[in-house]
């Protein structure tokens, strides 16, 4: 009896290394040792999030995700930017430009994983920092039904994929988009 790997098993796996690098990032970073290091973090998020919501108007991206419309957090970075009386980072040029299906199921897998585990930031965002779902911390807040339900939803539609080509160029889309927050958190924070 053989096994058959899913693709989200395989974006688990193979971009575990750019996973943890996020990891060391955001601990370098230290974004919530005040509300000035946080702005630069959701200016980051604001920036990443601009990429990922020009995914959403590709019809094969609104096809292959279920309830596409409800994800993303660019309005609530702007709206957390506004709270916090941060400026608005201005790029000019949307690094997920000419990204299409399938590659922008890897740009969504960072993304929506990013919303799971926002649950713990959003923890410290509170606690350190006394921001909250609609005051600062709207980017890091849970979708209205839940992270795990959404996110379950989406792995399922990632799952859904069997072809072997297209669950490689899914899993080049999430390399690029950890490639991407990587390097706005170097940019935002002067990580070299």
């Amino acid at each position: 009896m053989t096994t058959t790997t899913t693709l989200s098993q395989r974006l688990k796996t193979e971009t575990a290394v750019l996973h943890e690098r996020m990891h060391e990032l955001m601990a370098q970073a230290d974004p919530f040792a005040s509300r000035e290091g946080y702005a630069r973090f959701v200016a980051a998020q604001y920036l990443f999030q601009r990429d990922v919501e020009h995914l959403f108007a590709d019809p094969a991206v609104k096809a292959a995700v279920p309830d596409l419309e409800a994800r993303g957090r660019e309005a609530a970075s702007l709206a957390d930017l506004a709270d916090l009386g941060a400026p608005v980072a201005v790029e000019e040029a949307l690094a997920s430009e000419g990204v299409r299906m399938p590659e922008a199921l890897g740009w969504l897998y960072v993304s929506e994983g990013s919303t799971l585990g926002a649950a713990f930031l959003f923890k410290e965002a509170r606690d350190k920092l006394g921001l909250s779902e609609t005051f600062g911390a709207r980017n890091l807040a849970a979708y209205p039904e839940g992270r795990a339900i959404v996110w379950r939803r989406f792995v399922a539609a990632l799952d859904a994929l069997n072809d072997p080509q297209t669950q490689d160029a899914v899993i080049e889309g999430a390399r690029a988009a950890y490639e991407r927050f990587g390097r706005l958190l170097q940019r935002h924070f002067a990580i070299a």
